[in-house]
């Protein structure tokens, strides 16, 4: 690529970032890395009457939390600011002017209510109003006044618009490196608003002023917004500017697989669409899923790496991504697959960065003092993370290692708890009591010992003890816990359970 690569993410301040935002953003950001270019942020916010506050700071919090900074945008002003579009309205008048003055577009003076009357009109007839070259003529605009009239109208203060000319009878051959190639029929698309009455650009005009004047390589976008590709591309022509490359990414489908994914099918299937909480709506940080997870589930979401790989780190997604493996098609969305990509990621984190996770819950609990120390919550992680899925899971698999269980599995303890147990318990701790060495090995190797000797089956031995360690029959390797939670607190476990189950 001899031009230099600067790709953008363009959100509008509207509300919270749909994870169909966050991974737009995140392919531009990867494009953007692998090629040694630019990822920058820029807000529209053009329609004032939909802005949200907080929103703009939520966008940035939350490309942040995924581990895609930008390089240019609010607050990290480039050469190329301002990064808001409330910020650039001063530019955008000329341009749409520039365009009028070259024949390339016109004033509109048509007000909502005679619009609004030929489209029922045209409803009635079965037929659909669209302003273009078949009608415009008839229309009220200086494509139908005399020039005279229109400066007049203009100059009286009469509210207009200026909309595209768009040409009759010409074919568009359009490429797109997602789609392939596109040909478009200009009749059957409409002359489009650029500049509206209230003073302030379409995101049509914006945006292309904006790619243009922020040399911006490529426009990486959702497929909502493969529509206006022809009207872009005939700006582009009409201001004598070189168009960007342009691919347009699938949607991300419903669980079911039919249409797109909305915030409704979250709080049905209770699962977030949002990367970090927005009011009452959770997000995948508060849902507790690490980052990288949720950056790896996005990028399989309509990119195909063509192996079998799918743990993809952020390095391995950058050094690997291509545009020409982003599929057509729609991506579903399975919220079972993000539980595996978060687990993938949970085993492979240090046994002691999940402790300090870990030990926030533990704090919060008023559990961790200088008994529970983060060397001992890291042995607890070693020996029970296989299981979890996120950090939350930690204290309903090994709450055990840091407070007796209070109550047993009443199934359990009616299966595990015969007439003779109590009494086999009694002499378990006479053997505890004799191990000097109290590590897991020894402890299996003494206690495995004594049940031989004595002529005990282990299952008259292992399973209730189990049962009076941990409350219930799970967990890991029995001497293991024992080996950690100490031979006073084991020994003190079984007596209670011999109170309670004798």
């Amino acid at each position: 690529m001899s031009k230099k690569v600067r790709v953008r993410f363009a959100p509008s301040p509207t509300g919270p970032l749909h994870i169909g935002g966050v991974r737009t953003a995140l392919f531009n950001y990867i494009f953007a890395r692998k090629h040694g270019g630019d990822f920058i942020l820029r807000i529209e916010d053009t329609d004032q009457n939909r802005y949200v506050e907080g929103a703009e700071e939520y966008i940035v919090e939350a490309l942040d939390w995924c581990g895609m900074p930008f390089d240019e945008g609010p607050g990290k002003e480039g050469r190329f600011g301002p990064y808001r579009q409330s910020e650039r309205k001063h530019l955008y008048r000329q341009y749409a002017d520039e365009l009028v003055k070259k024949g390339k577009a016109y004033y509109a003076f048509d007000t909502s209510e005679k619009l609004d009357f030929h489209r029922k009109d045209h409803e009635a007839r079965g037929k659909t109003f669209i302003y273009n070259w078949h009608n415009r003529l008839k229309l009220d605009n200086s494509l139908s006044l005399k020039p005279e009239e229109t400066e007049k109208r203009i100059a009286d203060g009469e509210d207009f618009v200026i909309r595209f000319l768009t040409p009759a009878d010409e074919k568009l051959y359009l490429k797109d490196i997602v789609r392939g190639d596109m040909e478009i029929d200009t009749n059957t698309l409409d002359d489009k608003v650029l500049y509206k009455s209230d003073g302030m650009p379409t995101y049509h005009l914006a945006n292309i002023v904006d790619d243009h004047l922020m040399e911006i390589s490529h426009v990486i976008r959702g497929e909502e917004w493969l529509p206006s590709l022809a009207l872009h591309w005939q700006l582009y022509d009409a201001f004598g500017w070189e168009a960007p490359q342009f691919a347009h990414l699938p949607l991300i489908m419903k669980p079911v697989g039919k249409g797109k994914l909305s915030k409704r099918d979250g709080e049905k299937g209770g699962f977030p669409v949002f990367p970090i909480s927005w009011n009452e709506s959770q997000g995948y940080r508060e849902a507790g899923y690490f980052p990288e997870a949720v950056t790896n589930f996005l990028a399989m979401l309509g990119w195909n790496p063509g192996t079998e790989q799918e743990v993809f780190r952020m390095e391995e997604l950058i050094q690997t991504f291509s545009l020409e493996r982003v599929n057509k098609s729609g991506a579903r969305f399975d919220p079972e697959k993000t539980k595996w990509y978060n687990q993938q990621y949970m085993q492979g984190k240090n046994d002691g960065e999940l402790a300090e996770l870990f030990s926030l819950a533990l704090i919060e609990k008023k559990l961790l003092d200088k008994t529970w120390n983060t060397d001992y919550v890291t042995k607890v992680i070693a020996l029970i993370k296989e299981r979890a899925i996120f950090v939350s899971d930690f204290w309903e698999l090994g709450s055990y290692f840091f407070v007796s269980p209070d109550n047993y599995n009443e199934k359990a303890a009616k299966k595990q708890w015969k007439g003779d147990t109590s009494e086999i318990m009694q002499q378990l701790l006479t053997v505890l009591e004799s191990i000097s060495d109290f590590s897991s090995e020894k402890i299996e190797t003494i206690v495995k010992s004594w049940i031989t000797d004595q002529g005990l089956s282990f299952g008259k031995v292992m399973p209730p003890l189990r049962l009076v360690l941990v409350g219930g029959m799970k967990g890991p390797h029995i001497f293991d816990i024992m080996g950690l939670i100490g031979q006073m607190e084991s020994m003190e476990r079984i007596k209670t359970a011999i109170a309670k189950l004798g």
